[in-house]
C-alpha cells in the first residue's frame, strides 16, 4: 500500500464512492452508478456539502478511492447538551478489506469528531455483519442500544 490519505470527498470522487456501495450486496440499498441514477447522487452529494452538520470523507491510496464514510454532527439536549456524531455509510473496497484501512478511517473519524466538539460517536451495523461487529468492538464501540428503521 502506498501512502493512505483521508480527506473530504470532492465531486470527482462521487462515482468511486457509489461503486464502493455497489459492491456491497447487503448494504448497497440497490445503489448503482448509471446515467439514470447520477443526478440523484449528485443532488445528495451537494446537500451533504452544503450542510455544516455533515462531512463525507474518502480514503485514498494513490489516486484510488478505497474507502468512504460520512459523519453527521447531532446537537442533543441529553448529556447536558452534548454533541454526538453519527458514523454512516462506512465502506472499504472489498479487495482491500482487512488491511487496516477501516481502522485508519475510524481513527480519523474519532479524531475529527473530538476536535469538533463531539462527546460521543455512534453507528449502526446490520445484525448479520458479525465481522464488522467484532471490528467495531475492537475499536472500543459498545453494543448499547437496539436500532429500528422504517422505510417511508
Amino acid at each position: 500500500m502506498s501512502v493512505l490519505s483521508i480527506r473530504e470527498a470532492q465531486a470527482g470522487d462521487l462515482e468511486a464512492i457509489i461503486r464502493l456501495h455497489e459492491e456491497d450486496e447487503l448494504g448497497s440499498h440497490g445503489d448503482v452508478w448509471s446515467a439514470e441514477t447520477q443526478p440523484a447522487y449528485e443532488a445528495a452529494f451537494a446537500a451533504i456539502r452544503m450542510s455544516p452538520e455533515n462531512k463525507l470523507f474518502v480514503a485514498v491510496d494513490g489516486n484510488e478511492v478505497v474507502g468512504t464514510f460520512q459523519l453527521t454532527f447531532i446537537p442533543n439536549l441529553t448529556g447536558r447538551g452534548a454533541t454526538r456524531v453519527k458514523v454512516e455509510s462506512v465502506k472499504v473496497k472489498a479487495a482491500r478489506r482487512s488491511g487496516g484501512i477501516g481502522a485508519r478511517m475510524m481513527a480519523f473519524a474519532e479524531d475529527h469528531a473530538r476536535t469538533n466538539g463531539a462527546a460521543a460517536m455512534e453507528l449502526t451495523s446490520n445484525k448479520t455483519r458479525k465481522d464488522a461487529h467484532r471490528f467495531y468492538e475492537r475499536l472500543g464501540f459498545a453494543r448499547s442500544h437496539e436500532g429500528f428503521k422504517k422505510k417511508l
